[in-house]
């Protein structure tokens, strides 16, 4: 879905869905008050946010993931598999699964390293730590109970914020500001280049961090494009390509994890060469384009770099040593 604009700020109908908001953030106090997480003997990093729909999680994820490497932690991601048929638990295997099988973002972090999806988180993370995972770097599932988290990161897009503030349906958020931020260690806040919107007070670090396009994406400069997305803020997608430089004749914007049909795809393009254009999307939509229609499609790929890395460095091997500790113990037998 893509969020309605009256979650952008306060007004009537979100006043008149109040009553809603708060029987929803009633459940969710109710689902985590009767939960009992399960602590892996590894560290567990949830990578999440506040709002529903993107706000940066999986490129973040796979920033996490990265750095982690660097450690020489042989991490395996985890995802619920939005979108696809199967439940798991299940390694995600891009040779043999498609979106509709594991969904979009599965697949973008199986091409990084091994990754997991599973509507069970806890049962997802013991298939991944009995395939040798010594880290598991969750991709949302902040407010799923499931699963204990040693290091929560909440993702917040500056130029979204976090919407009028409210809980849906009269706002965008999954669970009330202090909740979530009670339960989190640091936030990464994602410089888009835009107008930011404004935020509240937050006594947590604050990591802030951009999306870089690749290398390839640099020969777009001075070209014409049309650009499409199916992503939880497609208008972010659009001002990245103009922002490479590129003149941008046609948007196009679809909901988050939109399946495409070829037809759709082909009036795309189609509409894209009648303006000598060239057809433009993101690596998320192009998992979810039909195999026909790739090779008529640029892609645009992205990578997320934190401005001051050391920041995440400080969370990153303050858990991990919290963690080494706790996995020492005489109730594990798993090591780091």
């Amino acid at each position: 879905m893509q969020a309605p604009e009256f979650w952008r700020r306060d007004g009537a109908l979100a006043r008149c869905l109040q009553p809603l908001a708060w029987l929803y953030s009633a459940a969710g106090r109710l689902r985590w008050a009767f939960a009992t997480p399960w602590q892996a003997a590894v560290p567990v990093i949830c990578i999440g946010n506040l709002v529903a729909g993107g706000a940066g999680k999986t490129p973040t994820a796979l920033a996490v993931g990265r750095a982690l490497a660097r450690r020489g932690i042989a991490a395996h991601f985890l995802s619920r598999g939005h979108g696809g048929r199967l439940t798991g638990p299940l390694q995600v295997d891009p040779r043999r699964h498609d979106a509709g099988d594991v969904g979009d973002e599965p697949l973008l972090l199986a091409a990084a390293r091994p990754a997991w999806i599973s509507r069970d988180r806890a049962m997802g993370a013991r298939a991944a730590i009995a395939a040798g995972a010594q880290a598991i770097i969750m991709d949302d599932g902040f407010q799923n109970p499931g699963l204990a988290k040693d290091l929560s990161l909440l993702v917040i897009d500056s130029a979204y914020g976090l919407g009028n503030g409210r809980v849906h349906p009269a706002g965008p958020l999954r669970e009330t500001i202090a909740n979530g931020l009670a339960r989190a260690q640091g936030i990464v806040l994602l410089q888009t280049g835009e107008s930011p919107a404004p935020l509240p007070k937050m006594d947590l670090p604050v990591l802030t961090a951009r999306l870089i396009p690749d290398e390839a994406a640099l020969t777009l400069r001075g070209q014409k494009v049309l650009a499409f997305a199916g992503i939880g803020r497609p208008e972010r997608f659009f001002h990245t390509v103009r922002e490479l430089g590129a003149e941008v004749v046609s948007v196009q914007a679809f909901p988050d994890h939109h399946p495409y049909r070829e037809d759709e795809i082909w009036k795309l393009v189609e509409a894209a060469q009648g303006r000598n254009a060239v057809a433009v999307t993101t690596a998320k939509d192009a998992v979810r384009l039909p195999a026909q229609a790739r090779a008529m499609v640029t892609v645009i790929d992205v990578s997320l770099e934190f401005d001051n890395a050391p920041d995440l460095d400080r969370l990153l091997d303050g858990t991990l040593v919290q963690a080494s500790g706790q996995a020492s113990g005489p109730a594990s037998d798993t090591k780091l």
